[in-house]
């Protein structure tokens, strides 16, 4: 499929190395990385409030809110 889009000069540039590295075109490489980002997301539940949810490993410690403003509040 043919479409115009508007891509910053890193993204551009980044993807044109992609594409070469691996002998592919622009097109291919742009849907290969597309694809890519989505399958992540899709793998680590999607997102809440705009942000990806990334998993846990089952030894982690869960955080309380006092923990996060103690964080915060280090010099």
């Amino acid at each position: 499929m043919r479409t115009t889009v508007t891509i910053d000069d890193d993204v551009l540039a980044a993807a044109k190395q992609f594409a070469d590295a691996r002998g592919l075109t622009l097109g291919e490489a742009l849907s290969q990385l597309a694809r890519a980002t989505l399958t992540e997301r899709r793998r680590y539940g999607g997102t809440r409030n705009g942000i990806v949810l990334l998993p846990a490993p089952a030894t982690a410690a869960s955080g309380e809110i006092e923990d996060v403003n103690a964080l915060r509040d280090e010099p």
